[in-house]
């Protein structure tokens, strides 16, 4: 039994929830015309007793959830978020961050979503970029805001823990071990803590649900682009719901009561839009994983018997390497999902294996898009993929092949730039026109179409391949590196000349970052300065994109036209493992 109705008497009223959407021009699918928080509640009216989360063994259902949705849009309200301001929220996957999403878009704001542990200079500039008025942050990580709030345009900071996600008796008990180590942040009018925030919804009795529109900006994600230069991503309501009914209509065997492990971290398209709207939309539950090893992960999928599972080449090469656990079972499995970087046919061969060896009903599916497309718009085939492929686009989605330099369109099994068109394409970079005409461009049909910067294939057949990114870029662990940047930053320490970054081949990581530094002259290319350089770059970076190694050379190769070759580097570094 789920919730007050039983699983087999929800199919009518599930097909009802995507067959009755309002009618899209030229399009295959219907798609619903409301926000993602009208989405959410139309789930809640249906689905009131479902599941909608689970958190540390914390559940939730649909109608408990739409009432901690509510009570903090009038908590927004009162604290005076206006239509089209931007809330931050800088969470790991917890029922604040949740919550606060779909409250923000419910009294009429854009949430701005971001990793927790991104360093001073990074939160800065997404706070300037995004022009945020609230920000949402753990204790834990306060001291960052704390240094860069007075410059910006925030008026009001909500200070949380993990223990305001949790119920007694595990909230004290977080408080009494975990909480212990965490400074205590003092209450002011512009800081306040979670529960203070509560009772500003709760003390609010006017009017906090505003009138939004399906192509509205709703969710700001950032993105190094097209050009490796970090953008904020305007994301829309259309976006979000769209991706739900493409979901539906790819992996139809997804049903009310279905769970997915929701470990992908809410900042990245791929766990916002996939592990958490897709299946809130359709009457699924997610269980919200704030943090996670290997071990525990792959215990998780068993003993949660999830319906679901998804994340990046890095963590099934982690689970891999978990020293085998004796009495799991995977034969609950109805899908599992690989994206955030490109998965390699060895890596997937040996999953699968590990996969089968578990009782697994089904195998990895591999995933692409980009946050510019808000997370997956192309996904293989349950049977008969193609080796290498990452399978066929979604229903209204279009792929196209293109000559970069000239904008032909190449033949079946020509290699050129991946350019997408469909309804899960971006509004805009918010406060970049330039960058949104280069990456945005309408075709003579009056097709709107984004170019990528990545390579690609299609065959004969209409299976897609990517062959590599035309960008710079680094994936480390899942997560895009713009090399540029980290080489900025490199380049203003005061004893570096010049730097070169580029991505160095590594099983776990897939790639790991390497820096090539020239120093001014007079200093030393020994071990301290080696040391003093990690430690700068620790302060100014977010774990995964500082270097893991630095090389000091006396000069860097050069182009023909004088600019640095990291090309030939990246060639010096495959010989060394070849």
């Amino acid at each position: 039994m789920l919730g007050f109705r039983k699983k087999e008497d929800t199919r009518d009223i599930f097909e009802k929830l995507y067959n009755d959407e309002a009618d899209g021009a030229d399009t295959i699918l219907n798609y619903y015309d409301g926000t993602m928080c009208d989405a959410l509640f139309r789930a809640a009216d249906i689905y009131s007793g479902y599941i909608a989360y689970e958190f540390l063994g914390r559940k939730v259902t649909y109608k408990g959830m739409r009432k901690q949705v509510e009570l903090a849009a009038k908590a927004l309200k009162n604290a005076g978020l206006k239509p089209g301001e931007c809330v931050t929220i800088a969470l790991p996957n917890c029922p604040q961050a949740l919550v606060l999403l779909y409250a923000v878009n419910l009294a009429g704001g854009v949430a701005s979503m971001i990793h927790p542990l991104s360093s001073e200079r990074e939160i800065e500039y997404y706070l300037k970029t995004s022009r945020a008025v609230m920000v949402v942050t753990l204790d834990q990580l306060f001291g960052k805001f704390e240094n860069i709030l007075e410059a910006s345009e925030v008026r009001l900071t909500i200070v949380t823990g993990i223990q305001d996600g949790l119920v007694f008796p595990k909230n004290v008990a977080y408080k009494m071990t975990a909480g212990r180590k965490t400074a205590k942040v003092e209450e002011t009018e512009s800081i306040i803590r979670w529960n203070t925030f509560l009772d500003l919804g709760k003390d609010y009795e006017g009017p906090f649900a505003e009138s939004r529109q399906p192509h509205d900006p709703a969710v700001i994600l950032f993105s190094g682009g097209t050009t490796g230069t970090t953008k904020g991503v305007v994301l829309t309501n259309h976006n979000f719901n769209s991706q739900a009914i493409m979901i539906k209509a790819t992996v139809p065997v997804l049903t009310p009561g279905d769970k997915f492990i929701a470990a992908m971290p809410m900042f990245h398209g791929f766990g916002l839009g996939i592990c958490i709207h897709c299946m809130l939309y359709a009457g699924a539950e997610s269980i919200l994983i704030p943090r996670f090893t290997a071990k525990s992960y792959v215990k998780l999928i068993s003993e949660s018997k999830c319906s679901y599972f998804a994340g990046v080449p890095t963590l099934f090469e982690a689970i891999l390497r978990v020293p085998k656990i004796h009495g799991l079972d995977f034969s609950h499995l109805k899908g599992i999902f690989s994206g955030g970087d490109s998965l390699s046919p060895e890596l997937k061969d040996r999953f699968d294996r590990f996969l089968a060896e578990h009782n697994s009903p089904v195998q990895v599916r591999e995933g692409y898009g980009a946050t510019e497309t808000l997370s997956a718009c192309c996904l293989s085939p349950k049977e008969g993929a193609k080796r290498g492929s990452i399978g066929f686009p979604f229903a209204d989605m279009s792929f196209k092949i293109i000559d970069h330099d000239t904008g032909k369109e190449m033949k079946p099994g020509e290699t050129g730039e991946i350019i997408i068109s469909g309804p899960l394409i971006m509004k805009e970079y918010i406060g970049n026109p330039e960058e949104t005409a280069q990456t945005l461009r309408t075709d003579e049909n009056g097709v709107k179409w984004l170019y990528t910067g990545d390579l690609g294939m299609i065959d004969e057949e209409g299976f897609v391949f990517f062959k590599g990114r035309a960008k710079r870029m680094i994936i480390a662990s899942g997560y895009n590196v713009y090399p540029n940047q980290v080489e900025t930053v490199l380049e203003e320490h005061p004893k570096v000349e010049k730097a070169c970054v580029i991505g160095v081949a590594d099983k776990y990581r897939m790639q790991k970052i390497k820096a090539f530094i020239v120093l001014k002259e007079g200093q030393s290319p020994d071990e301290d300065t080696k040391k003093e350089l990690i430690e700068y770059c620790r302060q100014k970076f977010a774990k995964y994109a500082k270097p893991n190694e630095i090389e000091f050379r006396d000069s860097l190769p050069q182009t023909k036209i004088g600019k640095t070759d990291y090309r030939k580097l990246e060639e010096e570094e495959k010989q060394k493992t070849a």
